[in-house]
């Protein structure tokens, strides 16, 4: 007869291994104290034991605070680790699938400028250019998505595919204790169903009500009684009043399942793979990485499908609806995470980063309304420029040209 098993409420917890401690932090305690002891049997011929207790005593502090303290739920340890990748990381980057080229001098010498904190700017010569270009190290920009297909699935490169799908909520507190034993089991039967990674993310994105308030003034008029044409008006000018009193914000439930390209079994065990079996899975998936082909690939769509389907079956008893995203909504949603404080909020309607935005002016366009033809012929391109600045000389570049054409632009 099996045993119930009791699982701790935080399942990445560590374990631990002598009282409180765990292995990570009696790794670090025992490596201070193997080093302190290692240096004090190699100087105590000669230093003093009061001169090596206070340079031991402040490094055995700081091995215990790295080892034992937390910050924000993270151990300091990780912390330091992770400030140091970060400092010795490449301070700008770029996406250049093309290759890096060298910085622009405009570029170098902004930033170098910025740098200064309003020192005097430096005359242009051969040792301040190089300074600045040095200042700016851009590296290649590696995301973890590569693209998005047109079916929504987001490509991981060796990493697998994944998609996202929307989930709606519900409303726990108000349902009796049979339908929340009821939701809980519900819920539970989809965990047990997981063989692949998944992550449910619940992020807050600002709320615009431009569109809301602008279609309740439209049709307000359209009314059948002057009261609801008034209540209409009031519920839009409320709406306004609270956007521009308040930042809006809506909470978004994002359901994100990812499937290798190379299937890597069934989990054994409540506590996931062994590490024997991990560490297996890992040698055959790292020497069939360069085999992966397109069918390969297709192979790892379909399982992700699968699971999808899985899902919005397994949790509709509970009355949570999850709709998977598309194209441009999973481009919107990859965005808006890259760049949470945008101030256009991202829609399928943006241009991609490798799109050429090209329009042609419509037919309500007054070539005139600047003063001066916005779109000249071919042949009348020289007239053009010459009408912008009569002193400009379109054959040799003088400085008194563009500093002429500012200050008529100034006045």
């Amino acid at each position: 007869m099996s045993q119930p098993v009791r699982i701790p409420a935080d399942v990445d917890r560590e374990d631990r291994v002598i009282g409180p401690l765990t292995a990570r932090q009696l790794l670090v305690l025992a490596v201070a104290g193997i080093v302190l002891y290692g240096a004090y049997t190699l100087t105590r011929e000669f230093v003093p034991l009061v001169a090596f207790l206070v340079v031991a005593i402040p490094i055995g502090v700081i091995a215990a605070l790295l080892a034992l303290g937390q910050r924000d739920g993270i151990p300091l340890d990780q912390l330091v680790l992770a400030a140091l990748r970060q400092r010795m990381s490449p301070q700008h980057r770029v996406a250049a699938p093309e290759g890096i080229r060298p910085v622009p001098e405009w570029l170098g010498s902004q930033v170098a400028n910025t740098s200064s904190n309003g020192r005097a700017k430096r005359k242009d010569n051969a040792g301040s250019t190089d300074a600045a270009a040095s200042t700016v190290s851009p590296a290649p920009l590696r995301l973890p998505a590569e693209a998005v297909t047109d079916t929504g699935v987001i490509d991981l490169g060796k990493d697998g595919v994944a998609v996202v799908a929307v989930c709606s909520t519900i409303n726990f507190g108000l349902r009796t204790p049979a339908e929340q034993e009821s939701l809980v089991a519900s819920f539970g039967r989809y965990l047990h169903s997981l063989t692949a990674p998944v992550q449910v993310l619940v992020r807050a994105e600002r709320l615009d009500l431009s569109g809301q308030i602008a279609e309740l003034r439209e049709q307000a008029g359209g009314l059948p009684h002057p009261a609801l044409e008034q209540a209409a008006r009031e519920h839009a000018e409320y709406l306004d009043q609270l956007g521009r009193a308040t930042d809006l914000l809506r909470r978004q439930v994002l359901l994100i399942l990812r499937e290798p390209l190379l299937a890597t079994g069934p989990t054994d065990g409540l506590g996931g793979a062994s590490p024997l079996a991990a560490l297996t899975v890992k040698r055959r998936v790292a020497k069939q990485a360069g085999a992966v082909d397109e069918a390969t690939r297709r192979a790892a769509e379909a399982r992700l499908v699968r699971r999808l389907g899985e899902a919005v079956e397994l949790l509709s008893p509970s009355g949570i609806v999850v709709t998977p995203l598309d194209a441009g909504q999973a481009t919107a949603v990859l965005a808006a995470a890259c760049n949470p404080d945008s101030a256009i909020p991202p829609n399928s309607g943006l241009a991609g980063s490798d799109e050429v935005i090209t329009t042609a002016p419509d037919e309500a366009w007054d070539t005139g309304a600047f003063g001066r033809a916005a779109f000249p012929a071919d042949d009348r391109f020289g007239e053009a420029e010459d009408t912008w600045d009569d002193g400009f000389d379109d054959f040799a570049e003088d400085p008194d040209d563009y500093a002429n054409s500012a200050r008529r632009f100034h006045r």
